[in-house]
């Protein structure tokens, strides 16, 4: 790392509007027990998804194909839901990430993933949604 590029000191304001930007909503580490959700908003979300040389929707892709690894259902749920609802991601393109991490991740996580993105764009296509 660079003199120049050194961590910033913790933003929470920040943090919390861009946990806001990514996930259409937020979390007040000072509602939640515990420091995980303080590290969460104020590192992970005011400076590592704030850094300019990637966008919000390459750094969400990146998570996706994390998380399509890891098996993470639940998250990809919220990753899927959150890309659509912000325009990031077409139905179709959401459906083609699947396709696409099948090979790397495998069959058997796939299928999950496959399910996972079918749930959101159900939901969406749900005329009580």
């Amino acid at each position: 790392m660079t003199a120049d590029r050194r961590p910033p000191k913790p933003d929470r304001a920040r943090g919390i509007e861009k946990m806001r930007e990514v996930y259409n909503f937020s979390v007040d580490p000072d509602d939640v027990p515990g420091d995980f959700v303080a590290y969460t908003v104020d590192h992970l979300f005011g400076d590592v998804w704030c850094r300019p040389e990637l966008s919000v929707p390459e750094r969400r892709l990146l998570t996706i194909g994390v998380l399509a690894t890891l098996g993470k259902t639940d998250l990809l749920d919220v990753q899927f839901s959150s890309a659509l609802a912000n325009g990031e991601m077409t139905e179709d393109q959401v459906r083609e990430v699947v396709v696409h991490l099948v090979h790397y991740v495998g069959w058997p996580l796939a299928t999950d993933l496959s399910a996972a993105a079918e749930r959101v764009i159900a939901r969406r296509q749900s005329p009580s949604s």
